[in-house]
C-alpha cells in the first residue's frame, strides 16, 4: 500500500511519500516533525512543518436593503505547509531535510608576509630670503575746523546790535514771552539773527509783532 489517510487539523487527508500539504495552522514550530493519526494504512507516517504562512486574502461584504448600510472585510486563512514521508526511509529523510546545514569547516590561516617599511629620505629645508618692506612715514594733516555761515552772521549781528543774552539757546516759546519785555535795539538784533542764521517762523512772527508795537 503506497498511501495513507491521516489526520490534519480535524481533517482527512490522503498521502503518499515526500507529497506537500497546505493545511490549517499548526501548533509544531518550523523545521520540527511530528507523528500525526493515521486513519488508514499499516506504515509509519511522518509530517514536517516546512513554513507557516497565511492563504489568500478573502473580501467578506455585508449588505442591508434600504438602510445604507454597507461594510467589506478581508480575511486571511493560517497556514501551514507540511511536507509527508511514508515508513522509516521517509522519518529519516526528512529529518535528514529538517537538519541545518553544517557550518564550512574554517580554511587554514594562511601566514601574510612581513611588511617592509621603506627608507624615509627628508628633503632638504631651504630658506626663503627674507625681505625688508620700506618704512614709509605717514604725514599727519591737521584738521581745520570749518567756520559756518550762521554762526559768522551770529556773531555779526551780536557785534552790530544789543542781541539779549542767552538767546541762542532759547525756544521759540520763550522768545515769544520774553519778546514782550525787549526793547528796540534787542529785538533787532535778535530779528537780524534769525533771518541770518536760525530762521525759526514762530520767532520771527513772534520779534516781527513786537517791534510793530514798540513802532506804534
Amino acid at each position: 500500500m503506497d498511501y495513507a489517510i491521516i489526520k490534519l487539523g480535524n481533517k482527512q487527508h490522503r498521502v503518499r511519500d515526500g507529497e506537500t500539504l497546505v493545511v490549517d495552522r499548526l501548533p509544531t514550530d518550523e523545521g520540527k516533525s511530528f507523528e500525526p493519526v493515521v486513519l488508514l494504512g499499516d506504515t509509519k507516517v511522518t509530517a514536517t512543518v516546512l513554513a507557516h504562512g497565511r492563504g489568500p486574502k478573502l473580501l467578506i461584504g455585508k449588505y442591508r436593503k434600504r438602510t445604507g448600510y454597507k461594510r467589506h472585510n478581508g480575511f486571511r486563512a493560517a497556514t501551514s505547509k507540511v511536507e509527508i514521508a511514508l515508513g522509516t526511509g521517509g522519518a529519516r529523510k526528512a529529518a535528514a531535510k529538517a537538519a541545518p546545514p553544517k557550518a564550512a569547516e574554517p580554511k587554514p590561516a594562511v601566514a601574510e608576509a612581513p611588511e617592509v617599511e621603506a627608507p624615509q629620505v627628508e628633503a632638504p629645508q631651504i630658506e626663503a630670503p627674507q625681505i625688508e618692506a620700506p618704512q614709509i612715514e605717514a604725514t599727519t594733516v591737521e584738521a581745520v575746523e570749518p567756520v559756518e555761515a550762521s554762526e559768522a552772521v551770529a556773531s555779526e549781528a551780536v557785534a552790530t546790535g544789543d542781541l539779549p543774552a542767552g538767546y541762542s539757546g532759547m525756544t521759540v516759546a520763550q522768545i515769544s514771552a520774553a519778546a514782550k519785555e525787549w526793547g528796540r535795539p534787542e529785538l533787532e538784533a535778535a530779528l537780524a539773527h534769525e533771518q541770518a542764521g536760525a530762521a525759526r517762523k514762530g520767532a520771527l512772527a513772534a520779534l516781527e509783532s513786537a517791534l510793530a508795537k514798540e513802532a506804534g
